[in-house]
């Protein structure tokens, strides 16, 4: 073999031999980065290679799967029944867009690619297993009576069980039908064009893939006074919720010359107890509160409720509530009525009154009750949730019977039901650069029955064809309240 040939066949060589190790490197060491990369069309056409498993709500789907049109690769796409209803519980999946909320959390199971789902055989073959499904804790009738009572109107409902931590209602106006944009052709990139069209950062956006009820936080206005008048017993400072309280009518914020007001000036608000002061919706009363207990106290016990947590998961991931830090006198006062940069989201403010209906002790709210297999074995369960004491007995019976109070006598009263106890609190919030959006309105609140049964709920209406004078929350809140409350409790 002459010298030419050899150098030819060893250079041959050495190049096979370095394909061989750069083949072996990229199965070996980067085979399952590869896979799983989200550029790789080969997951996408597994993902949609067969019908998907269900979201169940009330024992029946309220999604589907439908043969995908055009001939492509994606062989299905997600169907939605009652789309709009049950969007801020579901999420979308999207052929495009991808998914979220419980689409999104789920999505292995839902698809049957979730390594649980697959048997021996599978293993072997590689063969993509049947897909799981999800069961959720939402009662339809509850999730019903709070999209149809929030109707046109922008704004958020939550109902939970305060015993069981179960969400039975997530709603969330205006909304959007999953099915519009679920495939990838032009009807469903035009349905989304329309969709996100409406989703800018104007203040007048309707943002209808926005998840009100779990995902915005905003000023809580005087339902944060239910917090406030916990720590105020849990301090000590009162020990009663009939005990007169030091509180000059109207109010100076401490350290400078604002003057703060109660809505009603006729109001029986000075030295005010926390029974009438809740009945009344005292500004100068909480105020006080806020400023005698201290920053500190009051952001603990706004975080024994669930304020402050980055990680309040139901498991959807909520927005953040916030309870600032590092204010002045006059800050903290201004929190003691739900303002300065207090925030909460619905799902929040439902927590509040959940801890206090059931006796002082907050059960982890979710949405999800199992995750199973396709034969109906459990693969994940959330029906034992964690629970912690956020106030004693006593002084959740007190806040009970004074939110009694506002309901039968007081700034409540259009959350009434015959023969159910309720209990609640308004909350009127101001935002916007000096007070120039439209007032929120708010109202949470818990019923019970005699035989037992509980229901907490908050609601938020951001926006309605109400006028500017006639926003609060017991016109436009509690209404909504009080067709949950009954839903939940028929």
């Amino acid at each position: 073999m002459n010298r030419t040939i050899r150098r030819a066949a060893t250079v041959t060589l050495l190049l096979v031999m370095a394909l061989l190790l750069r083949v072996t490197w990229v199965q070996m060491v980067n085979g399952e980065a590869l896979a799983d990369d989200d550029q790789n069309r080969r997951n996408t056409i597994e993902e949609y290679a067969q019908p998907f498993g269900d979201i169940i709500v009330g024992g029946k789907p309220v999604t589907g799967s439908t043969r995908a049109e055009g001939g492509g690769d994606l062989h299905y796409k997600r169907t939605y029944t009652d789309g709009p209803a049950y969007a801020p519980v579901t999420g979308f999946s999207s052929q495009v867009r991808g998914a979220t909320q419980l689409e999104g959390i789920y999505q292995d199971v839902l698809n049957g690619t979730d390594d649980r789902l697959k048997g021996p055989l599978d293993m072997l073959t590689g063969e993509q297993a049947e897909p799981g499904n999800v069961l959720t804790t939402i009662d339809p009738e509850v999730q019903r009576a709070g999209v149809e009572a929030l109707g046109d109107k922008k704004g958020a409902a939550v109902a939970v069980d305060p015993d069981t931590g179960k969400l039975l209602g997530v709603a969330s106006t205006p909304s959007y039908d999953p099915s519009s944009f679920s495939g990838s052709g032009e009807d469903d990139d035009a349905a989304w064009q329309k969709l996100t069209a409406r989703s800018g950062n104007d203040k007048n956006d309707d943002k209808p893939t926005l998840n009100r009820a779990l995902r915005q936080a905003v000023p809580p206005g005087s339902t944060f006074k239910l917090v406030v008048a916990a720590a105020a017993l849990e301090d000590g400072l009162y020990s009663s919720v009939d005990q007169r309280t030091d509180s000059p009518d109207p109010y100076t914020l401490k350290g400078t010359s604002t003057v703060l007001h109660n809505e009603n000036r006729a109001a029986p608000c000075e030295d005010a107890t926390l029974r009438t002061a809740l009945r009344y919706s005292c500004n100068n009363v909480f105020a006080k509160l806020a400023t005698d207990l201290g920053e500190k106290k009051v952001r603990a016990q706004a975080e024994k409720f669930g304020f402050n947590d980055e990680k309040q998961d139901v498991p959807v991931r909520a927005a953040t509530s916030n309870y600032p830090e590092k204010m002045d006198d006059a800050q903290t006062g201004l929190t003691g009525i739900g303002q300065f940069e207090v925030t909460a989201t619905p799902l929040q403010m439902a927590m509040v009154s959940q801890a206090i209906a059931h006796g002082g002790e907050l059960v982890d709210p979710h949405m999800v009750s199992q995750v199973q297999d396709a034969s109906g074995h459990t693969l994940q369960s959330y029906e034992d949730p964690d629970s912690h004491r956020v106030m004693s007995q006593d002084s959740a019976a007190q806040l009970r019977s004074a939110m009694q109070t506002v309901v039968d006598k007081g700034t409540g009263s259009n959350a009434q039901i015959d023969g159910v106890t309720v209990g609640g609190k308004t909350g009127t919030a101001q935002h916007g650069v000096d007070n120039s959006g439209t007032p929120y309105a708010w109202f949470t609140s818990y019923a019970t029955t005699d035989s037992g049964k509980k229901v907490a709920v908050a609601v938020v209406v951001e926006d309605s064809d109400a006028a500017r004078a006639e926003v609060s929350g017991n016109g436009l809140a509690a209404p909504i309240a009080k067709k949950m409350m009954k839903a939940a409790l028929r």
